[in-house]
């Protein structure tokens, strides 16, 4: 059982990676299909819209189905649709054909997105400790993987349509691969029904499924950080504090690098001081950075205030996902499709928020939302103690602590 286990924890590094590949892939080639599509950065706008408007009805759609057929079915499902699709964009002739593109990808990006989460939680459940930042980090590494995949197949020749039909071709056989070390079907209801700690409790009269609402808006409001930051870092040294581009791109790189470095240390944090911790202070450290980039006209603090913001950030959003997994065994997907669902909006939307607040005020001034976000997601993090998420106390048999209802 014990080699199953860890052969099933690896199973899902690579979905992981595989879906940052894949997504990395296309990113990467969003200039190229650009050109040959001949479409304006307006237009392409619209379009990466239509991207995650079909991810977000793949996390929806993917959620029951994966409570339904199980993850050992609907993960490398998922996954080899995902792979297939990633081509369709690279053979796109015209707007229109790669709106479609877009929207299909998006779509089974959206389904492997879920699947794969869900597949993460019982994998967790099964170790009985914390192990979910750890996938979360490995799909940076997709990215990586993809742009290093791209540079090689420039060397080469290869055009992007060419590229993408291999990388999606490997991406089929991968997900095809790895399914047979994945962990069997959803948990069965009889099972679930023996481990009441597993379950959201009710606080304050709310039932489990507001308490699903509240971990879907802080997912929100977390991933809007994260969608800022990823858009807007560079451009704030660079417009703010007046850097060359050069210099400015640093901004995003030290951002990226603390938030994967954290994530690749978060899991031993919420063994030793538990998930609720791991997202209040995270939080809290996260909109100190953020308001330390906002206020200083020095680059060096700049950098590490972008620093603290991926580092704080980095362990939040894998807590509010394995919360929801856990809250109840027999629905994890139909949870996690909730909370990564609405996450996801948030992440689209925060570029776009902070676009429009500098309408209005000055771009490090826009950051103060951010600021607030994250300080709302620390207060509210103790909605975290009402499930019993491996190395929480609750999952140690220790009574589960109710957060007051004030």
């Amino acid at each position: 059982m014990e080699r199953s286990l860890r052969a099933a924890r690896v199973a899902t590094y690579v979905y992981f990676v595989l879906c940052g590949t894949l997504m990395g892939a296309w990113v990467v080639h969003i200039p190229a299909v650009e050109t040959r599509v001949g479409i304006s950065h307006a237009a392409l706008g619209g379009l990466l819209v239509l991207l995650g408007l079909g991810a977000f009805a793949g996390m929806q759609a993917a959620g029951r189905i994966t409570d339904r057929l199980g993850v050992r079915t609907v993960v490398p499902a998922s996954g080899a649709l995902c792979a297939a699709s990633l081509v369709l964009p690279g053979l796109a002739p015209n707007p229109w054909t790669l709106a479609g593109a877009l929207v299909v990808f998006g779509f089974a990006n959206g389904c492997l997105d879920v699947a794969m989460n869900a597949h993460a939680v019982h994998v967790e459940k099964a170790y009985g400790r914390p192990v979910m930042s750890g996938f979360h980090a490995t799909f940076s590494v997709g990215g990586v993987v993809a742009a290093l995949a791209a540079a090689a197949a420039t060397a080469i020749g290869l055009g992007p349509a060419a590229t993408l039909a291999v990388l999606g071709a490997v991406g089929i056989a991968t997900a095809l691969l790895a399914a047979r070390s994945l962990l069997p079907g959803t948990v069965p209801a009889a099972e679930a029904a023996e481990e009441p700690s597993g379950a959201l409790l009710p606080v304050g009269g709310t039932t489990g499924r507001r308490q699903i609402r509240i971990l879907a808006v802080l997912a929100l409001m977390v991933m809007l950080c994260e969608g800022a930051a990823n858009d807007w870092s560079a451009l704030h040294l660079k417009d703010v504090l007046g850097t060359p581009a050069g210099t400015a791109a640093f901004a995003y790189g030290t951002y990226a690098a603390a938030m994967t470095t954290g994530r690749l240390l978060a899991d031993r944090v919420v063994t030793r001081h538990g998930s609720t911790a791991v997202l209040r202070w995270g939080a809290a450290t996260a909109a100190v950075g953020i308001t330390v980039a906002a206020a200083t006209p020095w680059v060096w603090a700049a950098f590490v205030g972008w620093a603290l913001f991926g580092l704080g950030l980095s362990g939040c959003v894998p807590q509010l996902l394995s919360a929801a997994g856990h809250a109840d065994p027999t629905a994890a997907g139909a949870n996690v499709s909730r909370v990564a669902g609405l996450g996801y909006l948030g992440m689209l939307a925060g570029p776009a928020v902070i676009g429009w607040l500098t309408h209005v005020t000055a771009l490090n001034h826009a950051f103060l939302l951010l600021t607030l976000m994250c300080a709302a997601t620390a207060a509210t993090a103790g909605i975290l103690r009402t499930a019993a998420t491996p190395g929480d106390a609750g999952a140690r048999g220790v009574p589960v602590e109710l957060p007051s209802s004030r």
